[in-house]
């Protein structure tokens, strides 16, 4: 795909039914984290922009939320439809613009949609309750209302599924949203912004701005109709989130950090552990908040599992995303390669030892040196900074453990609690440490347990609420007690 950058226009915001530019004229680059080549610009928005985009969606509200469930169907299912329609164009894009192999980014795409299919089958399930009352002239009444105006703030990592992770279920339950991309990556929301006035929403139901996010969060806290706010991201800035949010006692939805442990106990099939471990590390180069940060191993087995990981790890394929068979593309940007290196430093000066990988490579000139080898790290104690932080990187941390006790231990050592997984062909020992392990998003025996009909969230530091499922949609609704008398005659 061939993009002359000097013939780009800036692209626009959506409010409303419009395609508008920031007021200031500011715009944001957009450049591809494999080569540096500049791919779009788009409006750098800040809060006058997002009160508009929230008075055009307390405008719409009204009307959206009194349809019925069949009438909000329509127009998600059809945006189903659009984004599968348009999947190679829409992988196309997000690999230019975060970097991921086009493969992935296929699946991503595929991934986004099922969220916005699961929303539209379940707005016609939406339910209350009738609940028995304790006096025969009364009858109680249980209803569930949409929230209201909803905010959105998305990362870069996964710059479509996480926004129909948190838009379905919303436009489902009959709430308006205004949605603020990442910065490195705003051109695929602004895509399924125009997939979305193509599917025949009223205008002002979504609304997409991009911009400086402290300004445009700031106008989503200042403005006391907006009732909701879902945000992905780090711990540090859902900390600071929740403080703004007191100010109205606006509901949160909360994905924030996470430091997944992966358990290989020695009944486990590992050549099965070995293939999950290496899918789910190296998924975006690392960059998930639910890959694998750091792999415990029996020590009984340790040896024959790292040397499986190692063949796998050492097969891979690095280069942009766009080239045919890459399977590792490069990290968003040069902030992502420091982090990386500094906690490889950090391990190799306490002790550890690189088994594979361990440095930035240059798979061919034109390049950004932004590729990371997939490097596996031996030797990990618990002072070092990658047992304690995400790395965001392909580096696949290792340690061994003895006990199954020792082992739950050293998983729950974290002040993250969102993801982990483990290996064990032992069916007893199965449901003992998906009991014990103290996170919101289990695998057992499956490194890719993320679906849009199952719920998805952390415990602990790692967040509030759920996302996916029925539980998805109930983040966007409220619950009204209606107490009716006088039914006796």
């Amino acid at each position: 795909m061939t993009i002359n950058p000097k013939n780009m226009a800036p692209r626009s915001c959506l409010i409303g039914a419009e395609w508008v530019g920031a007021d200031s004229g500011e715009t944001i680059e957009v450049r591809d984290p494999a080569t540096d080549e500049l791919v779009a610009s788009v409006p750098g928005c800040a809060a006058a922009e997002t009160r508009r985009a929230i008075d055009a969606a307390a405008k719409a509200l009204p009307k959206w939320r009194s349809r019925t469930a069949q009438e909000r169907t329509r127009p998600l299912r059809r945006l189903y439809e659009l984004m599968m329609r348009d999947r190679e164009r829409l992988a196309l894009l997000m690999t230019r613009e975060q970097g991921k192999p086009l493969a992935e980014a296929r699946g991503e795409i595929a991934y986004a949609a099922s969220f916005i299919e699961w929303a539209a089958e379940e707005a016609k399930r939406i339910y209350g309750l009738t609940v028995p009352a304790s006096s025969p002239d009364k009858r109680i009444l249980v209803l569930r209302q949409p929230v209201g105006v909803c905010a959105a703030i998305t990362p870069w990592n996964f710059p479509a599924a996480m926004i129909t992770r948190k838009l379905g279920p919303a436009l489902a339950a009959g709430c308006a949203m205004v949605v603020k991309p990442a910065e490195q990556t705003p051109l695929s929301a602004l895509a399924l912004g125009e997939l979305a006035l193509e599917a025949e929403f009223p205008p002002g139901v979504v609304n997409i701005v991009t911009g400086d996010a402290k300004a445009i969060a700031g106008a989503f806290f200042d403005d006391p109709r907006v009732r909701k706010l879902s945000f992905t991201g780090s711990t540090e800035v859902g900390r600071s989130l929740m403080k703004s949010a007191s100010d109205h006692v606006m509901r949160l939805s909360l994905e924030l950090g996470g430091h997944a442990p992966l358990i290989v106990f020695d009944d486990a099939d590992l050549e099965a552990a070995a293939a999950g471990a290496v899918a789910n590390k190296m998924r975006n180069m690392g960059q998930t908040c639910i890959c694998a940060n750091r792999i415990l191993v029996q020590r009984g087995v340790y040896d024959e599992f790292v040397g499986l990981m190692q063949r796998r790890m050492e097969r891979m394929k690095v280069g942009a995303g766009s080239e045919q068979g890459v399977e590792v593309g490069p990290l968003i940007d040069d902030d992502a390669v420091e982090k990386v290196k500094a906690h490889v430093a950090d391990a190799l000066d306490k002790g550890a030892t690189v088994r594979t990988g361990g440095g930035l490579v240059k798979p061919h000139k034109g390049l950004a040196n932004r590729f990371y080898a997939p490097t596996i790290i031996e030797g990990i104690t618990s002072d070092m900074r990658i047992w304690r932080e995400e790395t965001f990187g392909p580096v696949a941390p290792v340690r061994a453990f003895d006990t199954e006790d020792e082992a739950i231990k050293l998983a729950n050592d974290s002040i993250y609690g969102l993801a982990a997984y483990f290996y064990t062909r032992d069916a007893s020992r199965l449901m003992r440490v998906a009991e014990a392990l103290e996170y919101g998003v289990i695998g057992a025996n499956d490194a890719a347990p993320s679906t849009a009909q199952a719920p998805f969230g952390g415990v602990k530091q790692s967040g509030v609420g759920r996302e996916g499922g029925r539980w998805g949609v109930e983040e966007y609704t409220e619950l009204k007690f209606v107490s009716w008398g006088g039914v006796s005659k």
